[in-house]
């Protein structure tokens, strides 16, 4: 149990008393706990799978300041688990969607929008404006500059993360207990852990999970109950089991001083042999156009392979190519299926598992091999878009 993040609001109005009155009525919240939650200022990073619940909650919750950032717009492939948004909002800023629906969910609630990409130049800045920060994010870059910004700052923070059927829980405060980088140390490496955008997540999931990261803020905005300081929340929705495992702090760590000049060079989205096969060996998807058009009247011979997940191949797919995953290609098996006296072309979603078997390819001595760099969302995209992006 720690002390309440926030001192209480002077007062509640008659209709927030009206609005909260389940809440009044717990004696471990009460009027002084609700008057913590008006007084408090939250801000979400992400308007996605987990800060859709997670801001419907807080403001339904009551707290009086929401901040949300996210430079992203509403994708119809959103909607399967970003409830915040709905149809008639695909094509608007991901921010202003959010914030007009939490109007609709509270008007007692103040929204303050960040409609840009969190980064090293305003990290500090918009966390100095906030008295807690919930981060919902799925990329390893932000996480770890979240976790040092707040560290500097001595913010606490919700963290929270999802992927296909499992969900993960935490609360991190350096003055009170481990920080993200106790938790993970080092980002896993480049390819090890796809996103959600290449992996799925069941939609259903993000309520799980966002319901829990608001449940967290609540108990130390009032200072409620034992936040998951220490402590790792597991939730396997297939199993339907919640497992919680300890966690402790790197006795060698050292606290974070200072930002990291490269976040995203430090996580690394690709490895360095794969950055490098791919330096000279990348193609567009205007060029891969053209040179199946040539393959088609038979002044160009080249095998285009998708390397994709099969499930991945049934929802789009560059006409002419083959399905081998990538985990063939990386575990030797593929070999067998690429013929030795054609070029290969690879290409997979947006171009990070494709220069990561280049890779291979060029270290099995397919010296020609190139990947297409964008993968099949710039086909789509640019090609054709009469096809589904996902």
């Amino acid at each position: 149990m720690v002390a309440p993040l926030v001192e209480p609001a002077d007062d509640l109005s008659i209709d927030e008393v009206r609005r909260y009155s389940r809440h009044l009525i717990i004696p471990d919240v009460g009027m002084t706990g609700q008057k913590r939650l008006k007084n408090a200022k939250v801000l979400v990073i992400g308007a996605g799978g987990l800060g859709s619940p997670a801001l419907l909650y807080l403001a339904a919750a009551g707290v009086g300041t929401l901040g949300i950032i996210d430079d992203d717009v509403v994708d119809e492939s959103n909607l399967q688990r970003q409830v915040i948004h709905g149809q008639s909002d695909v094509g608007k800023p991901k921010v202003q969607s959010a914030a007009e629906s939490v109007a609709e969910v509270n008007p007692h609630v103040t929204v303050i929008t960040h409609q840009e990409r969190l980064d090293n130049d305003n990290v500090l800045d918009i966390f100095s404006q906030y008295d807690l920060i919930l981060d919902g994010t799925d990329n390893f870059a932000t996480r770890y500059l979240v976790n040092d910004a707040a560290v500097i700052l001595n913010k606490p923070y919700v963290w929270g993360s999802i992927y296909r059927f499992e969900g993960q829980v935490s609360v991190f405060w350096a003055q009170e207990g481990p920080q993200y980088r106790d938790l993970y140390p080092e980002p896993p490496p480049p390819g090890m852990v796809p996103s959600c955008a290449e992996g799925g997540v069941l939609g259903v999931l993000c309520a799980s999970i966002g319901s829990i990261m608001v449940t967290e803020a609540i108990k130390l905005i009032t200072g409620i109950g034992d936040p998951l300081i220490g402590r790792l929340m597991v939730y396997d929705a297939l199993e339907m089991r919640y497992t919680t495992l300890k966690i402790r702090r790197d006795p060698n760590g050292e606290l974070p001083t200072r930002l990291m000049d490269d976040y995203e060079a430090f996580c690394g989205a690709l490895s360095e042999d794969a950055a490098e096969a791919a330096a000279d060996s990348t193609i567009s998807v205007t060029t891969l156009d053209g040179w199946l058009k040539e393959r088609e009247e038979g002044s160009r011979d080249f095998v285009l392979v998708d390397v994709r997940e099969p499930n991945e191949y049934e929802i789009n797919r560059i006409p002419g190519s083959v399905l081998i995953p990538k985990g063939e290609i990386l575990a030797g098996k593929a070999f067998e299926k690429l013929p030795q006296d054609k070029q290969i072309v690879l290409h997979c979603k947006s171009g990070i598992r494709s220069a990561e078997c280049l890779a291979v390819l060029k270290g099995a001595g397919y010296s020609d091999a190139v990947h297409v760099g964008g993968g099949v969302a710039a086909w789509v995209n640019q090609i054709d878009p009469s096809q589904p992006a996902y």
